[in-house]
């Protein structure tokens, strides 16, 4: 018979959608490049079509958001980490709003806000991603896929764009929120305004 240590430390390949490229074994595949799965259409009112093309997910158009929401088992709030892909197609602003949870609490990354360039945190101590002091701006191309990551720890939310770290936000002492247009999106969630964006690699990992 075999024990149940040897289950325990047996390895299995966690099989991910199109274009993934994992760190390490540990990452979970959110998003097959087949179907939904898991997520489910955001519900702003207004929101364009969702559809799942060539490994894909496609925000259509919103008026002014479409998204999609976490629907599955329940993901944890600290210690963790999230990755996907993300190409604005059209239109000329933002193409990925990232919400998830932050202990209690939760946040959003915007990715091409505020007429396209703006990429920060919504919200710290109530200011927006266009006020607070995770606000920068960058310069999108229509087309392009841009890799994603965001840790969040008991001490700090940290991002990277391309491997490249752009925020690192530490929560002692400051508030972090969202905006009530996200609630949607709760408690985990990816959404566009008045742009349409394809998704892929969508993952997270335990820290």
């Amino acid at each position: 018979m075999l024990c149940l240590c040897a289950l325990l430390s047996t390895s299995i390949p966690v099989v991910l959608a199109q274009g993934t490229k994992p760190a390490d074994s540990s990452w979970q595949a959110l998003f097959d490049g087949k179907a939904l799965g898991s997520w489910q259409p955001s519900k702003f009112g207004g929101d364009g079509g969702v559809r799942v093309d060539n490994g894909q997910i496609i925000l259509e158009t919103g008026k002014p958001f479409t998204g999609i929401t976490w629907a599955g088992p329940e993901l944890p709030t600290t210690n963790y980490e999230i990755a996907l892909q993300a190409m604005r197609v059209e239109g000329r602003d933002f193409f990925a709003g990232v919400t998830f949870p932050v202990g209690d609490s939760s946040c959003s990354l915007i990715l091409g806000g505020w007429g396209g360039t703006v990429i920060g945190l919504s919200s710290v101590n109530g200011e927006d991603a266009s006020q607070n002091e995770t606000s920068q701006s960058t310069e999108f191309e229509l087309g392009r896929w841009y890799g994603v990551r965001i840790r969040v720890t008991a001490a700090a939310i940290e991002v990277w764009l391309d491997d490249r770290q752009i925020i690192k936000q530490e929560l002692k002492g400051n508030k972090i929120t969202i905006r009530m247009e996200m609630d949607p999106s709760l408690p985990l969630g990816v959404a566009s305004y008045r742009t349409k964006a394809a998704l892929r690699d969508l993952r997270l990992r335990r820290l």
